[in-house]
């Protein structure tokens, strides 16, 4: 198996506590593809994501939900997916456990 191959769902013997695990797949140009791993971890009550980019998310795996600045919610299930605007204000407030939540995440 090459840096190109392996399985999506294989999760690492060990997970980080504090933080959703970032793995990136392939960036090229202005294309960035990662996986996201995350087992309970949400935003800082107080704090807000901004991407400089555009970002394209697919829930693969658990459930999460997701807040934006203007209070909306969204909740995500398996295939539910989700393009967040760049400079979009936003925030993880759940994420499973058990099943850990998979995400592929495109940024561009």
């Amino acid at each position: 198996m090459n840096e190109f191959e392996g399985n999506f769902f294989e999760l690492p013997s060990k997970l980080p506590g504090g933080f959703e695990l970032y793995q990136t797949v392939i960036s090229s140009g202005n294309v960035t593809i990662e996986r996201i791993i995350s087992s309970g971890q949400t935003t800082p009550e107080k704090q807000w994501l901004e991407e400089d980019t555009d970002e394209w998310v697919i829930l693969l795996q658990g459930n999460s939900e997701v807040m934006f600045e203007d209070g909306s919610k969204k909740n995500l299930v398996p295939g539910n997916y989700l393009l967040i605007p760049k400079n979009k204000k936003h925030k993880v407030t759940k994420t499973s456990i058990k099943p850990e939540c998979i995400w592929l995440a495109i940024h561009y």
